[in-house]
């Protein structure tokens, strides 16, 4: 029986059987510092996941769990929030609830309560994941989640373990939809729950369970298990999301909160207040590509290419032995699915070649990032193949020109050419297509830019990918990709009154042996 459902009936009772059973349910709880909300607080209280997500509305009464969990359910915990500043509200709170900093030492940010230990900390650098190597806790909590990267929550929880038999471990991690691209790997993550795309959808509070491939590939599976995968026999960690509200923390929905939330702006409202995860995000004023034509361009997108248009190029982002290895395919503004290869599946740059030549179709021009890596190498074995290949380097200097724009580099003049090409004010709209994946999303919207003047001309400077990747966590292969598939090779407007009136049909390739 949830706990609601055990107040609504002490509601329904006689008076004297009312106090009765309040005054047993204080005593039986005056030994907690903090108990729970009825209602979805409750729920996930309670909720037997490994992983679970506590999230929607803000005023939910989110950090609050992660608190009391550590207080009652939890001897060693990691609570965490982005920056070393923040970390001062969650500390702020356990003074509230407890009424004093006894047993808090600021030095060390270890709260020690009773037999209950808690790390309050920050993660504000990708490397700052590091403090926190195999220091096993039995709760990790993170507060705020899309403020985080998806490689520092992945890295932290891998120590989610206890020596004690009887000690539960479990994840927790509470927030508000995401409102930058960087966030958007939450929702992707909890897609059975936030995604209304999901193939399989799943209700709050449900069950799912989750391992990993034997190429690394997150998978959904029935069941802890054991599963095989390969030749190992491996257990699965369940995973829920279920909804925070306004409405259901008591200690705030009677406050001027709500007023507060209604004041936002637009799209700060559809996040904060509505708690809606597909249409929270907000960009920067300085994003290179704004998010909402990235949308666009994915909502255009139909499982098959355009008819009689032939593969036009490849955009090639080369990782060996780490990161990943993706190729673009391209039929004119129609991109194919993103090919996608752990890093360490590809042990030369030889196999590189390999895998671009398997793809490659109707002799499709092959752009290949050959700024660092195994990228020139790959390139060399593509030209040695009879391959039309193109050598792709983002810090080069360029001349080009569009508009009244300049570039520092080729990376910035492949990134704005994309950008054109995706702006649905361009006269026709755009035409390009793009397949659904969000981190597609989020490596096309992450780089920001900002325009200089340049003599009488203004020249335009993109965020260095060094930069791109320290916001995200990762490299974004994927957008890098299909921005090089688009910076050259054949394409719709430069064949003479278009492909359905071509004089010559698309050429197969008929392959070559490679060596």
């Amino acid at each position: 029986m949830r706990l609601e459902d055990v107040i609504r009936a002490v509601k329904g009772m006689p008076q004297k059987d009312r106090d009765e059973a309040i005054s047993i349910a204080l005593a039986v709880t005056e030994h907690m510092p903090w108990v729970p909300n009825p209602g979805p607080q409750s729920d996930a209280y309670f909720s037997p996941a490994d992983e679970l997500f506590y999230g929607g509305q803000a005023g939910g009464g989110k950090s609050d769990l992660l608190i009391g969990l550590a207080l009652t359910a939890h001897k060693n915990s990691l609570l965490l929030r982005r920056t070393n500043r923040e970390v001062n509200g969650l500390v702020e709170r356990l003074m509230s609830i407890l009424g004093s900093r006894d047993g808090y030492n600021g030095q060390t940010g270890v709260w020690q309560y009773k037999d209950r230990r808690m790390e309050l900390g920050g993660c504000q650098l990708e490397t700052d994941k590091q403090k926190y190597k195999g220091r096993a806790r039995d709760l990790y909590g993170f507060d705020e989640l899309s403020d985080f990267t998806k490689s520092q929550y992945e890295f932290i929880i891998g120590w989610n373990r206890s020596t004690e038999p009887n000690q539960r471990c479990r994840v927790v991690a509470a927030g508000n939809p995401p409102t930058t691209a960087e966030g958007q790997w939450v929702v992707e993550r909890w897609a059975a729950w936030l995604d209304q795309r999901h193939p399989n959808p799943a209700q709050p509070g449900e069950l799912r369970w989750y391992t990993r491939n034997e190429k690394g590939e997150e998978i959904e599976v029935d069941g802890r298990g054991p599963h095989k995968v390969g030749g190992d026999l491996v257990f699965a960690r369940s995973r829920t999301f279920i909804p925070a509200q306004l409405a259901d923390n008591p200690d705030l929905k009677d406050t001027n909160y709500q007023a507060s939330l209604d004041a936002l702006p637009p799209e700060l409202r559809a996040a904060y207040r509505d708690g809606n995860f597909l249409s929270g995000a907000v960009d920067d004023p300085f994003q290179l590509i704004p998010t909402a034509w990235v949308v666009a361009a994915q909502e255009r997108w139909e499982p098959r290419p355009p008819m009689g248009v032939p593969m036009c190029a490849i955009g090639c982002d080369v990782a060996v032995a780490k990161d990943k290895f993706v190729l673009a395919p391209r039929y004119d503004g129609w991109f194919a699915p993103l090919v996608v290869i752990p890093g360490r599946e590809v042990a030369s740059a030889q196999l590189a070649a390999g895998k671009v030549i398997a793809t490659r179709r109707d002799n499709a021009k092959v752009v290949v990032d050959v700024g660092g890596g195994w990228g020139a190498d790959c390139y060399g074995h593509l030209l040695s193949n009879g391959i039309d290949s193109f050598a792709y380097m983002g810090v080069k200097a360029t001349n080009q020109k569009l508009g009244q724009f300049t570039f520092t580099n080729v990376r910035t003049a492949a990134l704005w050419s994309f950008r054109e090409a995706l702006d649905p004010s361009k006269p026709g709209g755009s035409a390009i297509a793009l397949p659904p994946s969000n981190t597609l999303r989020a490596d096309l919207c992450a780089p920001q830019y900002e325009v200089r003047r340049k003599g009488d001309g203004m020249v335009v400077v993109a965020e260095s990918k060094e930069d791109v990747r320290a916001r995200l966590g990762r490299s974004p292969d994927e957008g890098d990709a299909v921005v090089m598939a688009w910076y050259t090779g054949t394409k719709q407007h430069n064949i003479s009154e278009g492909w359905g009136k071509r004089n010559t049909p698309p050429v197969v390739n008929r392959g070559r042996r490679y060596t």
